[in-house]
């Protein structure tokens, strides 16, 4: 039996948490060892926007330890990541210079839309409580210290997912030159945060009921279980969360560490925390309330296994990345009949051209979701739709995507309608290397030859069928109307296609009767 070991490094707002593996296709994903070190990265950036030498100093120092731990481990595979603390800290490019001198370790910065489906993930991998969970209206609140994401499910599908800037460290940080001043302290979060509050439930919560939410985050102590069962199966009901929270308010963090036995400065953070926890479930007026206890570090050992095909989860994540852009696009009210028409001519043209383009599962992700948000500049201006669709693209988090990822969609949305610059004049634009700009062309040329066959958004193209030989691409169209606006129309796209793959399209079309 194959079994993998694997090393999970998180450097997080408030600790460094390193996880051991073990991974096989009989135990699946078994937690062999875990090591915290606490040290509060978020308190230097959302103060002051960088990390300080010090901190930077016991940083590396940190991880040089888990090295030779993981070297002790003779581990397979490490994968180290960073949150909002270094993705925010105006240094961060230093530090992980120092970091990679000083420990050999290559650390990613994450988007946070990664960090975010890293912690989905890791929830996924308990399938048999997340899948039935999720048949129903639910809410995943992951809360962290600079940040809280809340993702909406409805019948197994994502609806939204959205980020509030308002993490618990973050908040502490922002609130301590006044706490002091108050005896109030859970009604003075509680103002700072509704407003930001009430905007989500007006745009994300109207009509949509929340059965379930799930809270993820490592602020809730084992004093939140009331009883056996609730510890074991770690669902609560409303009223439980309540109690807990009631016996939270009112007491100073000294008072929280000394109840609950944990370290002072976990206990300055569950005050925030459980305001903010307590606000988001109230508003949505949940009666279930599960807590997995699940870790981002859980969520990097399941990629690790899917990619080395150790594990196979039901879930599709892949739908859920396409549903979160299919909302977006829905939002600023694409054409769906239009949209599906060009994903099908688009799909058929990227599947035809593998043997010429190289690209992967991954690349033909991104170009359906190009082709599902292509469209939404039009919501703002008419006149001038591409660079409107770019910035609606970058302006909207899309859970799964790395901001490079999403910055090629929307430059791709961009240069639909708009001339592509030549590489030199590109790279003045977004800072993206040859190799991206060749796909962002690629996958442009494929966007605007499929858009331009239902140029009419009348969905005439019925059929699709594409064939490569030698360097034609013969496209094989069974349309259902009169199909010359859409021929005469096509000729500059297929030149363009013709220029960046050196293939030309042949449109072979026959008229269905």
């Amino acid at each position: 039996m194959q079994i993998a070991t694997f090393a999970a490094i998180d450097i997080g707002t408030y600790d460094i948490f390193l996880e051991i593996f073990e991974i096989s296709r009989k135990q699946r994903i078994k937690s062999i060892d875990k090591i915290r070190h606490r040290i509060e990265l978020g308190r230097d950036t959302y103060t002051n926007g960088k990390i300080s030498p010090e901190v930077e100093e016991e940083l590396c120092t940190v991880l040089a330890d888990f090295a030779r731990i993981m070297s002790g481990y003779k581990v397979d595979a490490y994968r180290a990541v960073a949150t909002s603390s270094l993705r925010e800290a105006q240094n961060s490019l230093f530090i992980l210079g120092k970091i990679r001198q000083l420990t050999g370790l290559e650390v990613t910065i994450l988007s946070n839309s990664e960090q975010r489906f890293l912690g989905y993930k890791a929830l996924a991998t308990m399938e048999t409580d997340f899948n039935k969970i999720i048949e129903k209206g639910t809410a995943i609140i992951d809360l962290d210290g600079g940040s809280v994401q809340v993702s909406l499910f409805d019948k197994d599908a994502l609806v939204t997912t959205q980020n509030l800037r308002m993490g618990s460290v973050r908040i502490r940080e922002r609130l301590s030159g006044i706490v002091s001043e108050t005896s109030h302290y859970e009604t003075l979060v509680g103002e700072f945060i509704w407003n930001e509050l009430l905007s989500f439930k007006k745009m994300y919560l109207k009509d949509r009921k929340i059965e379930n939410i799930m809270l993820l985050g490592d602020f809730f102590t084992n004093s939140i279980f009331q009883n056996e069962e609730e510890r074991n199966s770690r669902i609560i009901s409303r009223k439980t969360f309540r109690s807990w929270f009631q016996q939270i308010s009112g007491h100073s963090s000294m008072e929280l560490a000394v109840k609950f036995e944990i370290p002072l400065e976990n206990a300055s953070l569950i005050r925030p925390a459980a305001v903010i926890c307590n606000s988001l479930i109230d508003m949505m007026d949940a009666q279930q309330i599960w807590i997995p206890g699940t870790h981002l570090a859980r969520g990097l050992a399941y990629e690790y296994a899917e990619a080395k095909k150790l594990i196979k989860v039901s879930h599709s994540f892949e739908n859920d990345i396409l549903m979160a852009a299919k909302n977006i696009g829905k939002r600023y009210a694409v054409n769906r009949p239009h949209i599906q028409n060009i994903d099908m001519i688009a799909t058929e043209i990227f599947d035809s051209m593998k043997k010429i383009h190289g690209m992967g599962a991954r690349e033909r992700l991104l170009l359906k979701i190009a082709v599902m948000l292509h469209d939404v500049g039009k919501y703002i201006s008419l006149n001038n739709p591409g660079q409107c669709t770019y910035h609606i693209i970058m302006s909207n988090e899309i859970i799964g995507l790395s901001h490079a990822e999403r910055e090629m969609i929307a430059l791709i949305g961009r240069y639909n309608t708009e001339p592509l610059p030549q590489y030199d004049q590109f790279a003045q634009i977004a800072p993206v290397s040859q190799k991206q700009y060749l796909m962002i062309a690629e996958l442009t040329a494929i966007l605007r030859l499929a858009n331009t066959l239902d140029r009419s958004h009348q969905q005439k193209v019925q059929q699709v069928r594409a064939a490569l030989h030698e360097r034609e691409l013969l496209i094989h169209l069974n349309v259902n109307n009169d199909f010359t606006l859409e021929q005469g129309l096509c000729q500059e796209k297929i030149d363009f296609f013709y220029e960046v793959f050196s293939v030309r399209p042949i449109l072979k079309v026959k008229r269905q009767m």
